[in-house]
């Protein structure tokens, strides 16, 4: 596993006042491939108040910055969380859900 991306991951998430970085995180934990509408509906849901070019800019961090994500490209971009990245993701929101 990569430890630079281990690295980033944890101080992407030592930055998350509100929660929301580890609920977007707990979204693409699913599995499923998503659009940014979808998980702004999903957020939304949680109780989180983003609008799309938000969700789209945290998305877009995590793909860019992170490398956790993977885009899919169509009619409707969609994204979701690379395989070998699961149980890292999985140990380090379990790691900030404890703090």
């Amino acid at each position: 596993m990569n430890e630079e991306v281990i690295r980033r991951l944890r101080k992407y998430l030592e930055r998350d006042r509100s929660g929301i970085r580890r609920a977007l995180l707990k979204i693409v934990l699913s599995g499923e491939k998503l659009t940014t509408e979808e998980i702004q509906k999903r957020l939304a849901e949680m109780g989180y108040n983003l609008n799309i070019r938000g969700v789209s800019a945290m998305v877009g961090l995590m793909s860019a910055r992170l490398g956790i994500l993977k885009l899919e490209i169509g009619e409707k971009n969609k994204y979701y969380l690379k395989k070998e990245y699961e149980s890292v993701v999985k140990e380090i929101l379990q790691e900030f859900e404890k703090k």
